[in-house]
Parts: C-alpha cells; structure tokens; sequence
C-alpha cells in the first residue's frame, strides 16, 4: 500500500500547478455563458481563437521544453538553459515582427476580427517567453514557486475578467465623471476577455524576468542542433495532440454556415466543458504517474503495480463518467445557465468517454517511455489527428458538432487500442482486462441509458439506482483493497 500512498502524494504534488488553474477557468464558463455578458455567437468566436491559441502554442514551443528536461541532467546545465532560451526568445521576436506586420492577412485566413488577432499574438509571444524560466523552475525542485505564479496567473485573470465583464460596468454606470469610467468601452467584452489574458501573461513574464536578466547569454550550436533534433518529433506530436483536442472548432467555424457557424460552435463549446471533471481527474493522475512509472520501472513487480494502477484508474475514471452523465442536466444549469447553449447537451456523454480513454492511454503509454520508442508515441498521435482530421470533414456537414464529438472518440479510441496492442508487443503488462473491460462496460452502458432515454434521464431514478448497482460491483470485486485503504 505504501506504493500506492506514494503515488497519490505525488498527484497531488504535480496536479497542483495544473489542475487548480483549470478549476478557476471552469468558474468563467458561467461567467462567459451568461446572456448580458455574452450571446451564443461571441462564445463561438472566443472558443475559435482559444483553439487558435492552443495550436500556436505548441508550434512556438517547438517542443523546447521536453528536450530541455532531457538535456538538462546530461549536458553543462548552464549552456542548456542560456541556449534554449536564446533559442525561444529569437523565434518568439521573429513570430512578433511578422506576425504583426501580416495580421490582416492572419484576420482573413482565420476569419477573426484584426483586432483580436493582435490581442493574441500578443498573448502567445508573453507565455512562449516564460517557457524556459518555468521548466528551469520545475529543474531546480522549485515547485512551491512554481505553482504559486501558475496559480497567480490563473488567479489574475479570473479578478480581471470579473472586473471588466461585472464590475467595471457598474461602477462606470455609478460615478460617469470618474477615472474608471474612461477605461469602460460599451460592447468590448470580448476585448476585455483578451485584455484581461495580456495583463495576466505580462505580470507572469515580469515575475520571471529575472531568469533572463541574469543568466550568461551564451549560444552553445552544437547542443542547439542536438536539442533541436530531440525537440522537432516532439513538435509534431503536440500538434497532432492540438489538432485532437480543440482543432474541431475551427473546422466547424470553416465548414458550416457562416449564418450558423459561430452559434454551433459557443453551445458546443460551453457543454464541452462538462467534460473538465474528467479531465482533471485524468490531468491530475497522469501529471503523479509519469514520475511515478519512471522511478519503479527497476523494480522487480514493476509491471503488475502498472497494471494494478490502469486497472484502479479505470475504476475511478468509470464512476466519474456515470455520475456525471447521470447530474449532467443539474450542472447545466449551475454551469451554463443560457438554455440557448443547451441543445449541443447530447454530446456531453461522448466528450467526457472521449477524455476517459484519452486517460487510459496515457496509462498505456507506459511501454514506449521505458523503452525509449517516444518516435511510437508521436506515430500514434498523428493517427488521431487524421482520424479527427477525416471524420469532422466527413460528419460535420451532416450532424454538425455531433459529427465533431464522433470524431474526438473515435480518435482517442484508436489511440488507446493501437497503444494497448504494440505496448503488448513491445512491453508486456498484465492488465486485468476482464475486470477492465466489465468496469468500462457497465459504466458506458449505465451513462447512455440514463442520458439518451427519455424517461431514465427526467426522473433520476434509473441513474441514481445505476449508481448504487455500480458502486456495489466495483466494492463486491475490489473488497481487500477497498477495506485496506479504508483501515489506511
């Protein structure tokens, strides 16, 4: 059990950073879905840029920070971190001289407004420019400070949201002669959304700020041409991770009717967000077990506490699915409140299956990070990408953002069946698949008779019922281990 407690620890540990910034953008969602502050449509065109901003992320990082870990205990730590953040700092000037000067081609080809095409290259260079100081902060086993400027940053950007978006109104309204009432613009909320990220990322880059001003400026080539060489797959397979996970609503914005499109894509986008207790719990888990899989890979039952692991994980993964596509409809109404974004609610169930198993394969993956086969991983993404690529081109034009959700599990489906089948090829584990199986099972078949039956999804009965049966099967079968932890 002393395994498992530690592991625990370190979720905790790890999730810190992430998970508590995730919860403060989860509290937005009311904010950004609530009809006085913004329609359907300007939530649609927020979520497009958003996904915008996720897919430049990834290339402006160029995968730099993996192979900054990577280099960092082998090479001359010094030259690591004045070399890869030379490296960064040049490419971002670079990305901000032309990205401006083509904006207004930029705004055309992305059908956003040019003024938030600014707004977000201007984010995008401020958080690519601490990419360095925070891995050097996560090198040096600095994690308290490192997850109080994470959290800040969060923590920031939601007061400056509430102050723009709720506050700022009022108080101009109150005192019109005052100073506060000349930074008040009628119908700028979506500017003050991205205001309130550039205030939020420009505070974070002064708070870091020393990491460049004292560190040796020196450009080491060769470890450059060897970082860029780890670095490159890298990039691609956080591309095709972006393309999986938010490239879908630019393709609907691209696809469907411009009449339509922005409307699709907001109530797509607010129900989507059901989906996050999932994924913090899948983000929060993943972040513990990386470190965790690495330090036991030597140990002689290495392979069956992975197993172990996958197998417990699949069971908490299965009652978060159920319980929340049983409440769905109860947090609607506490999250989105607008029931104008109601009608995409159908894909809720799908989205949040879509992030289970994308939680399993992270579980799975195990096998090509402890045999140094990382190339596979970036094989398997990009078959997710083209996967998500192919059927939002093909379903979109027929179900709209149904066919996006079809999309996202199928990829993520693949992806964990290609990593469960090579990783019994290349790295053999013993999972309990019979017990898997029947956990996932019975929780997928519970949470679609709930939702998509009429009758069972108004009363609550069937779900609440379901609940208890799937509770009582999960303590009937993992009755030791629930009493040890229990004793614990």
């Amino acid at each position: 059990m002393s395994v498992y407690k530690s592991l625990f620890k370190q979720t905790a540990i790890y999730g810190l950073a992430t998970v508590l910034p995730r919860m403060f953008s989860f509290i937005l969602v009311p904010l950004y879905t609530d009809p006085e502050v913004l329609d359907v449509k300007e939530y649609g065109e927020i979520s497009i840029v958003f996904s915008w901003l996720v897919f430049f992320n990834v290339i402006l990082s160029y995968g730099m920070e993996t192979s900054f870990f990577r280099f960092f205990s082998k090479e001359d730590n010094k030259n690591v971190v004045s070399t890869s953040t030379i490296s960064l700092f040049w490419t971002t000037i670079a990305f901000l001289i032309i990205a401006l000067l083509g904006r207004n081609y930029l705004a055309k080809a992305s059908n956003i407004e040019v003024e938030f095409i600014v707004y977000t290259i201007w984010i995008l260079v401020l958080d690519a420019l601490v990419i360095i100081p925070f891995s050097k902060l996560r090198a040096e086993k600095r994690p308290m400070f490192y997850a109080l400027i994470k959290v800040g940053n969060v923590a920031l950007n939601l007061f400056l949201n509430l102050f723009f978006l709720l506050w700022l109104p009022k108080l101009a309204a109150s005192s019109p002669n005052s100073f506060i009432s000349t930074i008040y613009f009628e119908n700028f909320q979506i500017g003050y959304i991205f205001v309130a990220n550039i205030i939020a990322s420009f505070i974070t880059f002064v708070v870091l700020s020393p990491s460049y001003i004292k560190m040796n400026w020196y450009f080491d080539r060769e470890l450059w041409k060897k970082m860029m060489q780890y670095s490159l797959p890298v990039m691609v397979a956080g591309i095709a991770f972006a393309i999986n996970e938010t490239f879908d609503r630019i393709l609907l914005d691209y696809i469907l009717p411009e009449t339509i499109a922005k409307a699709e894509i907001g109530a797509y986008s607010a129900c989507y967000k059901l989906a996050l207790f999932m994924t913090l719990f899948a983000t929060a888990f993943r972040l513990g077990i990386e470190p965790f899989f690495f330090s036991h890979s030597s140990n002689e039952n290495a392979s069956k506490t992975y197993a172990q692991i996958t197998k417990y994980f699949v069971v908490f993964g299965s009652v978060i699915l159920l319980v929340v596509v049983v409440f769905a409809d109860v947090l609607k109404m506490l999250i989105i409140r607008d029931p104008s974004y109601w009608e995409a609610m159908k894909v809720v169930p799908l989205i949040i299956l879509a992030n289970f198993f994308l939680g399993i394969y992270n579980n799975l993956s195990v096998w090509y990070k402890l045999t140094d086969k990382t190339k596979m991983g970036m094989y398997i993404s990009i078959a997710g990408a083209i996967i998500t690529l192919t059927l939002n081109f093909l379903l979109i034009p027929i179900w709209s953002y149904m066919g996006s959700a079809i999309a996202t599990i199928s990829a993520y489906g693949t992806m964990m069946f290609i990593s469960y089948y090579l990783g019994n090829k290349y790295y053999p584990i013993p999972y309990d698949m019979k017990k898997i199986l029947s956990y996932l099972g019975i929780s997928i078949v519970l949470s679609g008779i709930s939702f998509y039956i009429e009758i069972f999804r108004e009363t609550y009965i069937f779900g609440i019922l379901a609940i208890i049966f799937f509770g009582y099967f999960i303590y009937k079968n993992e009755k030791d281990v629930i009493l040890k932890i229990i004793k614990k």
